[in-house]
Order: C-alpha cells, then sequence, then structure tokens
C-alpha cells in the first residue's frame, strides 16, 4: 500500500506550484502526457490524473458491464411496470400518525420487539399527569426541603415548558439549543434573558452537557421540573432574595424524584386511572398484527410489578376475545429494569411472584407467563436466544431506551414521541404560510448574492473612474454606468431589507402559534433542535404512538431517503447513488471490493 503524503511533502508540493495558476475547464484524459510548461507560457490545464488518478468513464469490470446491461433489461420490462403498476390495498394513516425512518429496517428480519410502558404503550394525558406531578412537587419542596408556602400557590403553565430543553444550573437559565450546541433561545426565570447576558454567557461556544452545570428536560415526566424551577426563581427573585440556582434545581430533582419514589404520583393515578392515561383502542390490535407476523413481544420497563400489573390491565384487558388479559400478549415480561442502567450494568434476573410481587429467586431462563425484575442486556439475550439486529426495542426516553440501547447493543430502535401529532398538524395547518415563507427565504438568498454582485460591479466602476486613463466620452458612459449599478444596488439593497423583515416577522408568527416560548418541538430557527438531531441520530424509527404500528405490515421494508450532503445538493452525481438508505454496516465491511 502506498505511503500517504506527509504534512511536510504537501506543504513542499504547495510550494512548488504557487505559482501556477491551474484550470479545470479544460480536461486532458489521464493517457494524454503531460504538456510542459515554459517561464511565459500560458496557464496549462491540469490533468485530472494528477489531481486523484484519473476518472475513467464506464464500468470497469466485467460483472459491471453485464449488470448495466441487465439494468436496462430491467427497466424496460413491460410486464413487470404493469404489475408495479397494479393499485394494492394498504392501511394507510393519517400523515401525523405515520412511522418515520431514519435508517432502513427490514422488518421481516426482526423476531422481538420490545415496549417500555410509561410513555410508550401507556400515553398519558399530558396536562393532567404534569399538574399533578407539580402539585406534589411543590408541596415536597415546602414540608421537606423549607421553601416558603407562597411557591404552593404558584400556577402551571404547560405552554412553558417543551422536552428537549437545557437548564443552566451555575445561572439559573432554561436553554434552548440546534444541532450544533448553540443556544438560540434562553429564559431567566419567566423572561427572556437579556442580550449582553445570553452574548457573554453563550455566544462564544457551544453548550456541552457533559459535567454538572447543565441537565437536559429529556423525558416528558420531566417537563414539571423545569417549570417548577422557572417559576421559583422568578417568585423569589422579584422579593428580594439570592438564590442558589444548582442547589435550587437539586432541590426541586430531589423533591419530583421522591414524588416517584415513594409512589405518590402513582398512587394519585392509580386511584382514576381513566383520568391519567389514555386507553389507545387500536393498540391491542397492533400488537396482534405483530405476533401475527411471527414477532416474540417483550416488556422491559422500569416500573415496578404492582404499577404495571395495573397499567396494562387498564390498557389492554378485554379489548380482544383472544386476549383475555394483557399478558396473553407478552412473551416475556420485565419490571424494575433501572435503565440506562440495564444496558451496561451487570445486574442480575430475580423472578417475582404475580400475585405477591415478592422475590422468588434468581432466574436462569425467561418464560412466558412469568414476571422478572431487574436483569441486564448479556443475560436477556443469552436466555431469549435473539440477540442484535433481531430485536427492535421501542421507547419514550431519548437518553434511557433509544441512546443506550444503540450505543451498548446492535438492538433497532423506534422512539415514541407523543408531541409529533401535534407539531404536524399544526403546521399542516400553517401549510400557506409556511410556503410562504419559503419562498421569502429564496428570494432572500437571491438578494443577497445579488447585492454583493452588484457591489463589486460598483467597486469596479468605481475603480476605473478613478484610475484608469479615460477620454470624456469614456469617461462619461462609465459615469452613466456607475449612476446605474448604483441605482439597482439601492434598489436591491431595500428589498433584501424588506425580505428580512417579512421573513423574520413570519417565521417568528408561525413558531409562537406553536409554542409561544421556544417554537417547534425539532426545530431552532433555521437548524434541527438539539433534540431533533438526537432523534434523528439514534432512532431508526420514529413515531406518535405504539397504534400507528397497525398501519405498517410486520414484514415491510422500511425504507429512508438517503441525507444527501452539500455538495451532492448542489448537482454532484453521486447525489443519484443509493438514493434510499443502508439498514447495516457499510458495504465494504461486508465483502472486498470487486
Amino acid at each position: 500500500m502506498a505511503r500517504r503524503p506527509t504534512c511536510h511533502a504537501l506543504r513542499r508540493t504547495r510550494k512548488k506550484t504557487a505559482g501556477r495558476h491551474w484550470s479545470r475547464a479544460t480536461v486532458v484524459p489521464a493517457s494524454t502526457p503531460m504538456p510542459s510548461t515554459q517561464p511565459g507560457s500560458p496557464p496549462v490545464a491540469l490533468p485530472l490524473s494528477v489531481v486523484h488518478g484519473g476518472a475513467p468513464e464506464g464500468p470497469q469490470s466485467a460483472e459491471a458491464r453485464v449488470a448495466e446491461e441487465d439494468a436496462l433489461g430491467l427497466l424496460e420490462d413491460v410486464e413487470l411496470a404493469r404489475l408495479l403498476a397494479a393499485p394494492r390495498e394498504r392501511r394507510q394513516a393519517e400523515g401525523a400518525r405515520g412511522v418515520f425512518i431514519n435508517r432502513n429496517l427490514r422488518l421481516a428480519g426482526v423476531e422481538m420487539v420490545g415496549f417500555d410502558m410509561d410513555y410508550t404503550l401507556a400515553i398519558y394525558h399530558q396536562r393532567r399527569i404534569e399538574q399533578l406531578s407539580f402539585d406534589l412537587t411543590l408541596g415536597r419542596l415546602i414540608t421537606a426541603h423549607g421553601y416558603p408556602h407562597e411557591i404552593g400557590l404558584l400556577p402551571y403553565d404547560h405552554t412553558f415548558v417543551i422536552r428537549g430543553l437545557v437548564v443552566d444550573r451555575s445561572h439559573g437559565n432554561l436553554l434552548k439549543l440546534d444541532r450544533f450546541g448553540q443556544v438560540g433561545r434562553a429564559w431567566h426565570g419567566l423572561r427572556t434573558l437579556g442580550h449582553e447576558a445570553w452574548h457573554h454567557l453563550y455566544r462564544n461556544a457551544p453548550v456541552r452537557l457533559r459535567g454538572n452545570r447543565y441537565a437536559w428536560i429529556d423525558t416528558l415526566f420531566a417537563l414539571p421540573e423545569a417549570w417548577a424551577y422557572a417559576a421559583i426563581i422568578e417568585l423569589l427573585e422579584a422579593r428580594g432574595h439570592v438564590l442558589d440556582y444548582g442547589r435550587l434545581y437539586d432541590d426541586v430533582r430531589e423533591a419530583i424524584d421522591s414524588v416517584h419514589r415513594d409512589n405518590s404520583l402513582k398512587q394519585a393515578v392509580r386511584r382514576d386511572m381513566a383520568r391519567y392515561i389514555y386507553r389507545d383502542p387500536e393498540l391491542g390490535p397492533a400488537l396482534h398484527r405483530l405476533r401475527s407476523g411471527g414477532k416474540k413481544l417483550f416488556l422491559l420497563t422500569n416500573s415496578h410489578w404492582d404499577y404495571t400489573q395495573a397499567v396494562m390491565s387498564h390498557l389492554l384487558d378485554g379489548l380482544a376475545a383472544e386476549y383475555p388479559t394483557w399478558r396473553n400478549y407478552f412473551d416475556v415480561v420485565i419490571t424494575g429494569a433501572d435503565k440506562p442502567g440495564f444496558f451496561s450494568d451487570n445486574h442480575t434476573f430475580l423472578e417475582l411472584d404475580p400475585t405477591s410481587g415478592e422475590v422468588l429467586g434468581e432466574a436462569t431462563s425467561l418464560e412466558r407467563w412469568k414476571v422478572y425484575q431487574g436483569g441486564n442486556l448479556g443475560a436477556f439475550e443469552q436466555m431469549a436466544g435473539v440477540s442484535g439486529e433481531k430485536v427492535l426495542y421501542v421507547g419514550d426516553h431519548i437518553y434511557g431506551d433509544i441512546l443506550k440501547s444503540r450505543k451498548a447493543s446492535l438492538w433497532r430502535t423506534c422512539m415514541v414521541v407523543q408531541e409529533l401529532e401535534d407539531e404536524i398538524r399544526y403546521t399542516e395547518g400553517r401549510r400557506e404560510e409556511i410556503s410562504r415563507l419559503a419562498e421569502v427565504e429564496l428570494l432572500r438568498a437571491r438578494l443577497d448574492d445579488a447585492v454583493n454582485q452588484h457591489k463589486s460591479l460598483l467597486g469596479t466602476l468605481e475603480r476605473r473612474l478613478e484610475r484608469d486613463q479615460l477620454n470624456e466620452t469614456e469617461r462619461a458612459e462609465l459615469e452613466q454606468q456607475r449612476k446605474a449599478a448604483k441605482m439597482n444596488l439601492e434598489r436591491l439593497r431595500r428589498a433584501l431589507k424588506g425580505a428580512v423583515t417579512i421573513a423574520e416577522t413570519l417565521e417568528r408568527d408561525v413558531e409562537a402559534g406553536y409554542n409561544p416560548y421556544w417554537g417547534l418541538l425539532f426545530k431552532e430557527g433555521h437548524e434541527n433542535s438539539r433534540f431533533g438531531a438526537q432523534v434523528e441520530q439514534y432512532a431508526c424509527l420514529y413515531t406518535s404512538r405504539v397504534s400507528n404500528l397497525l398501519y405498517v405490515s410486520p414484514t415491510q421494508y422500511l425504507r429512508s431517503q438517503r441525507e444527501l450532503m452539500p455538495h451532492e445538493q448542489a448537482g454532484a452525481t453521486s447525489g443519484k447513488l443509493a438514493p434510499i438508505g443502508s439498514e447495516g454496516p457499510a458495504k465494504g465491511s461486508i465483502r472486498p471490493p470487486l
């Protein structure tokens, strides 16, 4: 294998060629000898072979030439085209309830499908559960942490917080990041952060979520803690209190955790299950369709057995005659899984008594109709006899369910994003305004380029008038051109300024219509939000609820559109290669090149 040139060699090459001005307007074939150049001779085209070894045309191997001929026959097959054009019956889901694909997935190869419970199989009535959690958290802050009783009078604003926000524990701010880690929006208490403070704290470096300074609001369960944090800062600072923002966040976090740990929240939910948990009539049929397609189903939840039994009975018992209870749907039931530790630690599987919930002993196998607690990824795969890409896991927690399972294993992942339906329906309702905004954005880019072009033209004309030796006629003609260029430039600048104002106004209106504080969930400015980028990077599939799988065949090949790089978007022909993304490792890792 040839050695790659060193940095020193590259620098020597640059020095040798620094005085030459190569043009690629003319391409010299690789077989053509390179013409010599003499000092003072006109510039010579650089052959492509000098740059990267040549650009051969057409198929290079005999196998590829045969495939090229076969491709023409396949594409021109009239009978095949007729068969493909025949109408097919397929269940159609509303657009907002689609299953969206980041990475190709051949469902026929999936043998087991696993599910989280809370916010995955069990979709909570969001405003009701948030209000309950908020009220219990404030009460715990007053009784266990000594906060003043007036915080108990704070109202809950469900619109103020969304998933994907970041808490700056050092400065008491809530932040929304784009995919690059840049802060797009920031609030301190219930006020937008001033420009100077925002610029000082966040403008010169992206936010890194490692360490203790930042905390990520990555689950729907965590929304009440973000509102409590901001509302308490607003209330107490307005009364002159000097706050330790890090300690306040820790207290809020501990209060809400304790409400979950001692079952205060879950006891309230169990007393009125129908008030807090939506019973989706399509959930049972969706699970049945997976089982009918030959899939085994398993439940993997952090909730403990007593709560799991109550919630799952509410969701599925009695929905279908062939499934008298919810346990008929599942081949393996694992509770108290302690995710994300399940994917990285080595906890033992314990078998539970389904009646009493008591531990019967260590489990040595995973059997249908039994209930388990704890466990770990390696033991699960060994006892289930299924591993890697033969497992699809469906969950709602970007870190505990999706990211950790992807990093620790080859399991395929599907993320349930409950808010997705609302965002899609909202943007569909604003289709006309969003289309107009897109047109104005494209016009703004064209105007920006035109302004730069006319500035360059005007500068050239002014330099010629200043430096060139011109006769009276030539000077008058150039002056007329300069005036016309200046007039056109001013017109373009006015149009650009107007386009910027229009675009900013329309964008603010569209985003505020969805959420007046944070805008769209999956976007931040012109980029994907950090939350959107995480969903795209780690979830093979994402959808708004498990029952959307009812509209997908258990053997379907789910295909994603391959993301194009900027040079491909600009027209490079490589953009036409493999328009459908890959489901597995790179081709070069499977077999050597031809």
